[in-house]
């Protein structure tokens, strides 16, 4: 694949420059503002593109913001979010198919990275777990009619994981977990929908009512 990468800190661009390579993708583009991003990816018309949030000159969420005029101007464009934090900010509004946020730890694990920005560049929706967690705590009041089950669920199925998978992470079997899914659409007035993205979709948008 085709990447455009943003991250501010030299090291760590090319650091992830050669990673991506190492993988067979080509770093069409390594810049280090959201300015050089966007212009980079209207040079380049990458297949996916890899942003930190916080980028000169402001260090808030540059990243983050430029990534959403990205995809509002090229509907679709997969990108991979990485963030030393939850930047609550805009996270809801960019989530969706072909979107991906990771928290820059997870990087050390290069297998889960490479499978990450794989998942997304296809289409996928992919959100780390803890980003899950601390989206979640917000909005405690509503999740208390879940059971400690049922989270668990939620909190997979948010991640972008398919029944399947849910199934294999919890040791249970897939009719039990859409008996689950089934049981927290219902408790949080959100309509079933078999297509996992919009699940996630689902989730997301209860976060923001």
């Amino acid at each position: 694949m085709r990447v455009v990468l943003a991250e501010d800190s030299v090291l760590l661009r090319e650091g992830l420059a050669g990673l991506l390579e190492r993988f067979g993708h080509t770093v069409a583009a390594a810049v280090g503002d959201a300015p050089a991003l966007v212009a980079a990816v209207e040079e380049h018309g990458p297949d996916v593109v890899v942003t930190d949030v916080r980028m000169p000159p402001g260090f808030t969420d540059e990243g983050l913001r430029a990534a959403l005029t990205l995809r509002r101007a090229r509907p679709g464009l997969p990108v991979l979010i990485l963030s030393q934090y939850v930047q609550q900010a805009y996270v809801e509004e960019i989530m969706g198919p072909g979107v991906g946020y990771l928290l820059k730890d997870r990087i050390g694990h290069v297998a889960e990275f490479a499978d990450a920005l794989e998942r997304v560049a296809a289409g996928g929706t992919v959100i780390d777990p803890e980003v899950v967690r601390q989206l979640l705590a917000r909005r405690r009041d509503p999740l208390q009619r879940l059971t400690p089950r049922e989270r668990e669920v939620l909190a997979l199925v948010a991640e972008g994981r398919s029944n399947a998978a849910v199934a294999r992470a919890l040791v249970v079997t897939e009719a039990a977990v859409a008996k689950h899914i089934a049981a927290i659409l219902a408790k949080l007035d959100l309509p079933p929908a078999p297509d996992d993205h919009r699940r996630v979709l689902a989730v997301l948008a209860y976060l923001k009512g």
